[in-house]
């Protein structure tokens, strides 16, 4: 697993991303080819050297023929990004960072996602940003995503719709329940490109979490004060926890999804494994198989993925294409989920991950983490139920020393 570390002393922007990236190797012509099939005229890309605060970074600026920039809403965006050639993993995250800062903008402007006209955010700069970004998350391999607290900056910033506090009406929508502050020097040190994307991948927002450190970019901000290093340093890495932890960012909520299924008879079953690492690539939730009795008496398989409405038309595409299937079906589901965590224990056989589901603040259920009981229980040669059971014994004793009740 490789993770990226978000370490926003200077807060963080699209463009700040992006020359980090680049700062990490991430090869300029490459982002240019692939940005080419979003077919957007009317710009260019410019990368720099420069240095802020005495740090070496690179500048990535999208230079904009302003005349030649129409004003897009949310199905204009969407459209060109399904019509490109980027990757299915780059279009969903694209679509879902669009969609939410549509919610962001029609919430502060008092109207719909579909009513909305992206205005600085919906410009060509602010979409190359975007895509390029989520561009050259996927070519860096990044499949985890954490962030520090923010730097918002403090005073007023100039926009489209006049002077503006900072940080803007949409960024401190954006930025609902992430951990920010302002600094001690004045200015925009979030945009509302950067906040939406942190705010759509990033898991959490912690301090420099443990891990080991393979290669470290530095992405310069627009401004250079002086005796400040106003740029964005992204940390890649292997975390200390290897196995993925999805945490959920809101608790106990209720959403919509689809189910996708179908059945079959006739594949060979070497190629399930590989439909089901697709399945996941392109965002399904959840992918199972159930054992089936078909027709001529033969035994079968029902194929089902959980997926959001947005993968949908990937995740058919892929079926269908993938397997032997002549057809899916699908349908609209709801679903309530619990907030689901990942906390830490220390047992006599080293530190032990706990996962934890809580329904309205309340610890419903917790399991130690399979992986590293069984790593903790071939070290120490010991039974695996010695080391599940310590972990359990450890993270109750927690929960007793932070006064919890009602489990």
């Amino acid at each position: 697993m490789r993770a990226v570390y978000f370490d926003c002393w200077a807060g963080v922007s699209g463009d700040m991303i992006v020359g980090a990236q680049i700062d990490l190797g991430i090869d300029p012509e490459v982002l240019k080819a692939q940005l080419a099939s979003l077919q957007l005229d009317g710009y260019k890309i410019n990368v720099s050297s420069v240095r802020r605060g005495g740090i070496a970074a690179t500048k990535f600026d999208v230079v904009v023929d302003q005349a030649a920039q129409p004003h897009r809403h949310l199905s204009d965006i969407n459209k060109i990004i399904l019509n490109s050639g980027l990757s299915e993993r780059v279009k969903s995250q694209a679509q879902r960072i669009f969609e939410r800062l549509a919610d962001a903008e029609a919430s502060v402007h008092g109207t719909t996602r579909e009513k909305i006209h992206f205005h600085e955010v919906g410009a060509v700069d602010s979409i190359v940003d975007i895509v390029a970004g989520l561009i050259g998350f996927e070519l860096l391999d990044v499949d985890r995503f954490l962030c520090s607290p923010l730097r918002v900056g403090s005073g007023t910033v100039s926009t489209e719709h006049g002077i503006l506090p900072v940080p803007a009406p949409a960024t401190a929508e954006l930025l609902r329940g992430v951990p920010v502050y302002a600094g001690e020097i004045p200015g925009e040190f979030v945009t509302p490109t950067g906040a939406v994307i942190v705010a759509t991948l990033c898991e959490e927002f912690v301090g420099l979490p443990p891990m080991k450190i393979d290669r470290v970019g530095y992405g310069a901000g627009t401004r250079d004060p002086e005796g400040f290093a106003n740029a964005l340093r992204l940390i890649i890495g292997e975390p200390a926890n290897e196995a993925r932890i999805d945490l959920m960012k809101s608790a106990n909520r209720d959403d919509s999804t689809v189910t996708i299924e179908t059945n079959i008879d006739d594949m060979n079953p070497q190629v399930y494994a590989f439909v089901m690492d697709r399945a996941f690539e392109l965002g399904a939730l959840d992918v199972f198989i159930t054992p089936v009795q078909m027709k001529k008496q033969r035994p079968g398989v029902l194929l089902t993925l959980l997926c959001r409405p947005e993968t949908v038309d990937a995740a058919i595409e892929m079926l269908l294409a993938e397997t032997t299937t002549l057809g899916v079906r699908y349908y609209e589901t709801n679903r309530r989920v619990l907030e689901r965590l990942v906390e830490n224990v220390v047992t006599p056989f080293g530190q032990i991950r706990v996962k934890v589901a809580r329904y309205n603040g309340r610890t419903l259920h917790f399991q130690p983490e399979y992986d590293d009981c069984a790593n903790a229980a071939t070290s120490a040669k010991v039974a695996f139920s010695t080391v599940h059971r310590a972990a359990v014994e450890a993270y109750e004793k927690s929960v007793r020393t932070d006064g919890e009740s009602g489990r």
